[in-house]
């Protein structure tokens, strides 16, 4: 591991002002160091954010909520209002980490954890992620947990975050501070495709501080539902956040994501449009998956997640459809 300093920031002013083109900020770590131990990020300083004020979840008048960066992810899981107003939410969190990770874990941070594809962490492989133009050899290797849609010759990664999804699907904003001042992104814009650029992950400008995640109200059922590998702790072969409003045999509101399948969480937009107004039936929601689905372009050992996206958004709507979501 390269040597390090480490400070503690006293403001988030103090932070930028600490932050130059080898600086990281640190949150909870359960990302960042582990890529440091293997040598894939080297930075030359860590700037701890976490102990900034930033660690509180409010409840907004109209039922929305405005989450701190430095939440834990155990604190947002337990959080009576999230569990109330946005099961979806809770339940992506408590989906995606055991408690001990949980614990340390901060809103942040899980929004900014590197993906998990085995050539990015393994220095002794090229990956353009870490050095652009070196090629993606996961194209022709192991890809089989890997992307099926918006990936590019340069990167066929998926986004590892499992709270991001349910955050994509609820229309949350992330809100961040940099040297030019705040700015507020729509959380579907806050992560990139990989395009040319796979080095970059979110829209972020060098520097740039997240510090609360404001989610508006949902007024709906939701879930979250994820398929994996083994019963344990592990990354999505397919996840997805859903939400359904049905009046009178038709749905009147959808929200779904997808997780697991792109190098950002995928917000399910077509299949949403094709929902909206129509029966709330299975025949409807395999229409509407198959809309989406249309555009997957899956590698030689990854095509089994396009009928696990599918099967996956069928049971999900349909649950909420009976009420036997939980």
């Amino acid at each position: 591991m390269r040597p390090f300093t480490y400070e503690r920031a006293t403001s988030a002013e103090d932070a930028l002002a600490r932050h130059d083109g080898e600086t990281y900020y640190l949150g909870g770590g359960t990302n960042l160091v582990d890529l440091m131990r293997l040598g894939v990020e080297t930075p030359a300083r860590l700037v701890d954010v976490a102990h900034l004020p930033y660690d509180q979840i409010q409840l907004n008048p109209d039922g929305g909520l405005l989450i701190g960066a430095a939440v834990s992810n155990s604190a947002l899981a337990a959080d009576r209002t999230v569990r109330a107003g946005h099961p979806m939410l809770a339940q992506a969190v408590l989906a995606g980490a055991s408690g001990q990770i949980r614990n340390l874990a901060t809103v942040g941070g899980n929004l900014l954890q590197r993906t998990r594809c085995s050539y990015f962490q393994d220095a002794a492989k090229p990956c353009n992620k870490r050095n652009p133009g070196s090629g993606c050899p996961a194209r022709e290797g192991e890809h089989h947990n890997l992307a099926i849609l918006g990936h590019s010759e340069a990167c066929v990664a998926t986004h590892p975050s499992d709270m991001a999804v349910a955050l994509s699907a609820l229309d949350a904003s992330v809100h961040v501070l940099g040297r030019a001042g705040p700015r507020t992104i729509p959380m579907d814009e806050f992560h990139r495709l990989p395009d040319n650029e796979p080095e970059r992950d979110t829209v972020l400008e060098p520097g740039e501080l997240v510090t609360t995640v404001e989610v508006p109200p949902l007024g709906m059922p939701s879930s979250y539902r994820k398929v994996r590998e083994r019963a344990s702790f592990a990354f999505a072969l397919v996840s997805i956040a859903a939400a359904l409003d049905v009046d009178g045999g038709s749905v009147r509101d959808v929200r779904l994501a997808l997780g697991g399948v792109a190098h950002k969480p995928w917000r399910a937009w077509f299949a949403e449009e094709a929902l909206r107004g129509r029966p709330a039936t299975r025949e409807s929601f395999l229409r509407a998956a198959e809309a989406e689905l249309d555009a997957a372009e899956p590698l030689r050992d990854n095509a089994y997640k396009v009928p696990l996206a599918r099967n996956l958004i069928v049971r999900a709507l349909t649950e909420l459809g009976e009420g036997t979501a939980s």
